[in-house]
């Protein structure tokens, strides 16, 4: 097939016939089949939660070694990307250099429509290069159409210097699907409109990165039960919410869990540590470093 014959046979470019009347419907009636399309995108989750597990092992061992995540894509993809690895530091303290998102076209596209940078095969590779991409990084390409040169060079570049390289998509079958070393393929279906990408596929990208970056957050100690035990504390609300995080974690009351913010010098994870060990800050910092960071294990210390 040629390359328009290749992107007409795209799952996500197909007509669904049954909301071929939209412009005519009321907005109940618009909001009642939104809705129930939009069901369909957990469902079309869960049937890759095998797959995106095996990301999730490859991503944390990766990381454990030093290495990075670097998030690639273009449009609602690339921003989906740049925003899930901008809120990762804010809620666990993740460096920006460990977890690293480019979006085809630069800032700039972050706001506005920049179509024809997704084509750009060199960029993704330079960007990869200016920041020294090597075996130890996973390279994760965000593309709903799995075809996005900007995206799939930079995963065959990945592969070339060992990384290990996961692709995102909406189109299973897809040359991403060939070039990763592991392929999400959420097929989520035609869109509700023709051809619009930012509707269910980035909605089914939305879900995935949560569950991959999330859950590897877990997984290396950012959290203590289901409580942010590694936020930063930059502004009041922030500050409450450590308070009540460790009053959560240990039982104590506001004014002992506040005290404990302040000796540790606003680190949640040593304040609950002084706490439920009776220790000194010092003491709570080095079985926090024995322990990997990790509450639990450190708490098992005795």
């Amino acid at each position: 097939m040629t390359s328009k014959e290749e992107l007409a046979a795209l799952r996500t470019e197909q007509v669904d016939e049954k909301f071929a009347l939209l412009d005519v419907m009321t907005v109940g009636e618009l909001l009642q089949v939104m809705n129930e399309s939009d069901t369909e995108v957990p469902k079309a989750v869960a049937l890759v939660l095998p797959t995106i597990k095996v990301v999730i092992d490859g991503i944390i061992d990766r990381m454990l070694q030093g290495g990075r995540l670097i998030y690639l894509g273009a449009g609602t993809s690339g921003r989906l990307g740049v925003l899930d690895a901008a809120e990762l530091g804010p809620t666990f303290s993740v460096a920006p250099t460990e977890v690293i998102a480019f979006i085809a076209g630069g800032e700039v596209a972050l706001r506005q429509a920049v179509e024809a940078a997704e084509d750009n095969e060199e960029a993704s590779i330079l960007e990869l290069k200016r920041i020294s991409a090597s075996s130890k990084d996973v390279i994760l390409g965000i593309a709903a159409s799995g075809r996005t040169p900007y995206v799939i060079s930079a995963l065959k570049y990945g592969n070339e210097i060992g990384a290990l390289t996961v692709g995102l998509t909406s189109n299973p079958g897809s040359e991403i699907t060939k070039v990763a070393t592991h392929a999400i393929a959420v097929d989520t279906g035609p869109e509700l409109l023709a051809g619009s990408t930012r509707l269910k596929s980035g909605t089914a990208q939305k879900l995935v990165l949560n569950m991959i970056s999330t859950i590897t957050m877990i997984r290396l100690g950012k959290t203590f039960g289901n409580l942010m035990v590694d936020l930063q504390i930059t502004n009041a609300k922030l500050k409450d919410r450590a308070v009540r995080i460790i009053q959560n974690a240990t039982g104590a009351d506001w004014a002992s869990a506040q005290a404990a913010l302040e000796k540790s010098d606003h680190r949640v994870k040593v304040a609950i540590l002084m706490i439920l060990l009776h220790v000194d800050v010092a003491e709570a910092e080095s079985r926090l470093k024995t322990a990997s960071n990790h509450i639990r294990a450190a708490l098992d210390q005795g």
